[in-house]
């Protein structure tokens, strides 16, 4: 899956180009980019001066990595539902960051290896609840495996220690590059 500094590039401007258009035009502008890798998902992370403005994204790409790019730079600006909108007076200072996942694998959460803080993601599911925090929320936070994953469960809506009593954990990776 790894990326080349020319692909990243082009997934960036996609991104960016997807919001800024819609700002400039009023309609979505769909990304084309060509020889782009196969992705299991992928999320789009909006800041404004440094600080979380939206992120959105899929664990299963239902376009090429391109289109899926594009939608989820402009619902990251527009439908993340922690945020209001996104003004176009905002756009200059936007910065843009694309997560492109691999896989999910299951995984038995109390095993000592079974999560690399800062290398792996995670997904926790119960029921009809899920939450999933990218690798670098981890890192940023100086949280540990354990946080980690408490704070991955609290956002599917769970018990902080839902984990540790019956929900799935799923671990993946992800190629995270930015503006």
């Amino acid at each position: 899956m790894p990326l080349t500094d020319a692909q990243k590039t082009s997934l960036l401007r996609i991104a960016r180009e997807s919001v800024t258009g819609y700002f400039t035009t009023g309609q979505p502008i769909a990304g084309a980019a060509s020889g782009l890798p196969e992705a299991s998902g992928a999320f789009v992370t909006i800041k404004r001066r440094g600080e979380l403005r939206g992120c959105i994204g899929t664990l299963e790409c239902r376009e090429d990595l391109a289109a899926e790019i594009a939608r989820c730079a402009l619902q990251s600006a527009t439908e993340d539902p922690r945020f209001p909108p996104v003004s176009a007076g905002e756009l200059p200072e936007l910065s843009f960051e694309v997560s492109v996942l691999g896989p999910l694998e299951e995984i038995d959460p109390a095993a000592h290896d079974s999560i690399v803080v800062g290398r792996h993601g995670v997904v926790v599911e119960m029921g009809h609840r899920r939450g999933l925090l990218l690798p670098q929320v981890a890192t940023e936070g100086g949280w540990t495996k354990d946080q980690f994953l408490d704070q991955t469960s609290r956002k599917a809506g769970l018990a902080a220690d839902a984990w540790r009593t019956g929900a799935r954990v799923f671990r993946f990776e992800a190629e995270v590059f930015g503006e």
